[in-house]
């Protein structure tokens, strides 16, 4: 048979005490009034006894289970959006929770399969994450419980995490501009599809917004576009690979991820251009992949552990937001970028 459950009286017991007093000093009430001995005793006979506080009876007690569900679609598998799940949980131990995560893939079953296991354990709130910022279709979920949409957006669900995209296309901007480029930039992975259809991204259209406005602001022009329907690195070394046939003029690539900037700097060596001493490269979102490119990629990051962090803080905050909150983006320089005079 398994062993007894050590319960509070059998502490309070233990320690010479009642088994009110023993609950008000385990659950650390500043006002108990009783004497430093009696805490020592109980907390002393706690240790010896290996005693657990149950939580299920406590969330009986005070409506809060101390537990969030996490329902992710590829996240926690995902090594480059992990980042979302270790600031979530680095912020749930902080504030004395647990977090119970649920992966679905995607598949629709699976969400309101999730939905349904996180609601019979009571949680405190449920955060929904995605590996790719989207407008994201959610089950129906009773009105009493707390959302938070973490790289992702719902109509019925308003609280949300994103990265601030806005700022931080300008940044990438920026970072060329005070190198002193100014002509013979190309932009590589234009989508305009991306950039209207919010279930694919909610980010992309503001992060070319930030460029472009950029850009304007400080009267510069692209010398070239190059759009692409998929972000991976053999779509990077194809657009790049054909306007470097085209073009002769280009000093600067302005890459929309850094795994097309990965295929940019293929075609670039293919064409016996170097980085950054012919071209400079500037891209979005600091891959582990960036930081083993040589030279290594300067880059404007997604602030994954930060927007974690923030989703529980918000979820567990007193009063219930209504909007959201943007994080900014960490702009991470290496050795890419040059100036185009050398």
């Amino acid at each position: 048979m398994p062993p007894k459950r050590v319960t509070l009286a059998d502490v309070a017991r233990r320690a010479g005490l009642s088994t009110s007093a023993a609950s008000m000093i385990l659950n650390g009430r500043p006002d108990t009034r009783l004497s430093a001995d009696a805490h020592a005793r109980v907390n002393e006979a706690a240790a010896e006894l290996g005693y657990r506080p149950n939580v299920a009876a406590r969330g009986l007690r005070t409506d809060k289970t101390l537990t969030i569900g996490f329902i992710s679609d590829v996240v926690a598998t995902t090594r480059f959006a992990s980042g979302l799940i270790r600031g979530a949980l680095d912020a749930a131990q902080r504030a004395g929770h647990v977090i119970l995560v649920l992966e679905t893939g995607g598949d629709p079953a699976r969400e309101s399969e999730a939905i349904g296991a996180v609601l019979d354990r009571q949680v405190d709130g449920i955060i929904f994450a995605v590996m790719r910022a989207r407008e994201l279709f959610v089950p129906e979920i009773p009105s009493t419980t707390r959302v938070v949409m973490l790289n992702a957006t719902n109509k019925k669900h308003p609280v949300s995490v994103l990265p601030d995209e806005l700022t931080g296309g300008g940044s990438a901007v920026k970072l060329l501009a005070d190198a002193g480029h100014r002509e013979g930039i190309a932009l590589i992975g234009h989508n305009e599809e991306a950039e209207r259809d919010l279930f694919r991204s909610t980010t992309v259209a503001q992060r070319i917004t930030g460029i472009r406005a950029e850009m304007a602001a400080r009267g510069m022009r692209f010398a070239a576009e190059e759009s692409c329907w998929e972000w991976e690195p053999h779509h990077g070394y194809d657009v790049t690979h054909a306007l470097l046939e085209r073009r002769s003029d280009i000093r600067a690539l302005l890459c929309m991820n850094d795994r097309l900037a990965f295929g940019a700097y293929q075609a670039l060596a293919d064409h016996g251009l170097s980085v950054p001493h012919d071209v400079s490269v500037v891209s979005f979102d600091n891959d582990e992949l960036a930081s083993y490119l040589r030279p290594g990629l300067t880059t404007v990051g997604l602030p994954h552990e930060a927007m974690g962090r923030a989703s529980v803080e918000i979820l567990l905050a007193p009063r219930r937001p209504s909007d959201s909150r943007l994080i900014p983006m960490p702009v991470i320089e290496r050795r890419s970028v040059r100036s185009p005079a050398g």
